[in-house]
């Protein structure tokens, strides 16, 4: 098929250092196996819908599943990230992401740690919250239910912020708590106060109209049709495919 998706070789020698090390039986092509799991994620397929030049789609689904599972994916993005920092200004937002029936059905195993899916007003969601770089490429994901504040996720990433010149917000990230965070860290808000604040608060507004290239990233990742819809159940495979996307699209 002439419209298939296959990783370059030149892609592949950034890729390998970041993969685990076979033992034993020698693992089949990655450069086949990685090129239909990218296939797959990103035209919303089912895995056993592969195309067959891919190989076998429980090959495919296996090697997704462990991967996902040991952090592999979201590896390969954090590291290719710190190759080439570029963080004088970097922006912080969150958005939802549509979680299917299929992802929120069926009972939660016990002593889970729950499925990251929570009821607001657009119905059942997963909402994702990134920090990018001056340029809008990610370099921190984290993620929560839909209902959750964007506090919560501005808490979590605070501390795993780079050093950086600048942060840019918008008002749901306007707390006294985050400023001084962000103060204590070297770096300076460019966050718009609420408007039930009593006293007015200044910010750069040239330099805040940048703030759209963390939109702009996440409408790219949302191009991918399993990222833009949940269809998995476990939290941690559906963020391995959030940060596959953000490899590909970003920094390879």
């Amino acid at each position: 098929m002439s419209n298939l998706y296959w990783l370059s070789e030149d892609q592949m020698t950034r890729l390998r250092p970041y993969f685990p090390k076979s033992h034993g039986v020698p693992r089949v092509d990655d450069r086949r196996v990685l090129s239909g799991i990218i296939f797959i994620n990103r035209n919303g397929l089912r895995w056993c819908d592969a195309p067959k030049e891919y190989g076998p789609p429980k090959t495919l689904y296996n090697r997704w599943k462990r991967w996902s599972d040991m952090g592999v994916f979201a590896r390969i993005m954090t590291g290719l990230a710190a190759e080439a920092p570029d963080n004088k200004t970097i922006s912080i937002d969150a958005t939802y992401l549509k979680a299917h029936r299929t992802a929120s059905s069926l009972r939660l195993k016990k002593g889970g740690g729950g499925r990251l899916i929570g009821r607001t007003k657009g119905g059942m969601n997963t909402k994702l919250h990134a920090v990018t770089d001056t340029i809008g490429r990610p370099i921190r994901f984290f993620m929560t239910a839909g209902q959750v504040s964007d506090y919560t996720g501005a808490r979590a990433l605070v501390e795993s912020l780079p050093a950086a010149e600048w942060l840019l917000g918008d008002r749901g990230y306007d707390a006294d708590w985050f400023r001084e965070a962000l103060v204590e860290k070297g770096i300076k808000p460019c966050i718009p106060g609420r408007k039930s604040r009593d006293k007015t608060i200044k910010y750069d507004k040239r330099r805040y109209k940048r703030r759209n290239r963390i939109e702009i990233m996440f409408g790219r990742l949302k191009g991918w049709r399993r990222i833009a819809t949940r269809y998995d159940r476990c939290p941690k495979v559906f963020l391995s495919a959030i940060a596959l996307a953000a490899t590909i699209l970003f920094w390879l």
